[in-house]
């Protein structure tokens, strides 16, 4: 069933106030590594998933054409089944902005409770987006940002310039004793802002220990482009320390780069968190080492949201009466010594 215009009218009130509250969910207030805090784990002592008003939550996000994408719907899902008054109507991943667009417009017109967007184009969503919220309709945006505070209810996010942090704490924790180690990186698409803060933030962190990048490639986070990429950074580096890539569905390509030119000299850390990766370093036995986290369970946190947000509720252990306007999530670093606790929650990529 449909929210009441009252309740609508209510829930853009809470929005139009235009506060920002930042949350790093986890319980974490720095990027140092999961392992060295006591997370206590995930659960909270609300009542929260006690039953409420049944709600039809709207969910639109792109193709699931790289594993991390994939992961996003299929999370998204499985954390609707678990609350027994929503219903999730998924509509068929795209790349077509177009299309998407027409989506959304059609979860207006069915007069859902709430949208959950991933949009392929963060502008180009903005304006149908401000369209449901302007219809008393919630959204919460997921990992790509609106142009517009107004298009949004609440935002999720991963932390890309956090992930670069992450990884190069981690390399100057391993080489501490290597002042004049070779620390190389292969990066995303190049032209992303999400490349860019990633690659922001591997500086500074390897700047802060007297670190530098040495070699840097750009790949495209497809398998192929991480090979090509990772073979010309091997062709040009005899010698690596270290090597960061962003991303863990262009290192199986990495990989394969690495297996070729038979090179096992320095270590490796990935990026965003899939299962292959949390495996090898599982078994410990190649050159990855550790993955930095970028969750693929964001709109699964954005189905929970929205469900909390057309409940008048608010999240576990927050004294506020709201759920923040802003979450940005933590990029843990898994190792060997965590990676347990990761793993059932990764992707494939």
């Amino acid at each position: 069933m449909s929210t009441t215009t009252s309740r609508r009218r209510r829930l853009l009130g809470i929005a139009a106030t235009g506060a920002t509250a930042l949350l790093l969910l986890t319980g974490c207030l720095s990027n140092t590594p999961a392992a060295e805090q006591n997370t206590g784990g995930n659960e909270t002592t609300t009542d929260n998933d006690a039953p409420g008003e049944k709600i039809v939550i709207g969910f639109s996000a792109p193709a699931a054409d790289h594993g991390w994408m994939g992961a996003i719907t299929t999370a998204a899902e499985a954390e609707a089944a678990n609350y027994e008054d929503v219903e999730l109507r998924v509509a068929e991943g795209t790349n077509d902005v177009n299309l998407q667009i027409s989506q959304v417009e059609g979860f207006i017109n069915d007069g859902v409770d709430a949208i959950v967007l991933l949009p392929f184009d963060g502008a180009a969503l903005t304006e149908v987006a401000i369209k449901a919220m302007n219809a008393g309709i919630p959204v919460i945006n997921v990992d790509r940002e609106f142009t517009s505070p107004f298009a949004a209810r609440t935002t999720v996010l991963g932390d890309n310039y956090g992930m670069g942090v992450s990884a190069g704490t981690y390399i100057c924790e391993q080489l501490k004793d290597t002042p004049d180690a070779v620390v190389a990186e292969i990066a995303g698409i190049d032209s992303l802002p999400l490349t860019q803060d990633r690659s922001t933030g591997f500086a500074d962190a390897l700047d802060d220990c007297g670190l530098k990048v040495s070699n840097r490639v750009a790949a495209d986070f497809t398998v192929q482009g991480g090979e090509q990429a990772a073979s010309s950074l091997l062709q040009a580096a005899p010698k690596i320390d270290a090597i960061w890539n962003h991303d863990d569905d262009q290192g199986v390509g990495v990989l394969a780069a690495i297996e070729n030119a038979n090179r096992s000299e320095f270590f490796l850390v990935g990026g965003a968190g899939s299962a292959n990766m949390m495996r090898e370093i599982q078994e410990g036995t190649g050159v990855v080492r550790a993955t930095v986290v970028y969750p693929a369970t964001q709109a699964a946190d954005g189905v929970k949201l929205a469900r909390l947000i057309a409940n008048d509720r608010s999240l576990g252990d927050l004294e506020s009466h709201s759920v923040p306007r802003l979450i940005q999530l933590y990029a843990p670093v898994v190792t060997k010594d965590n990676v347990a606790e990761y793993l059932d929650t990764a992707f494939e990529s």
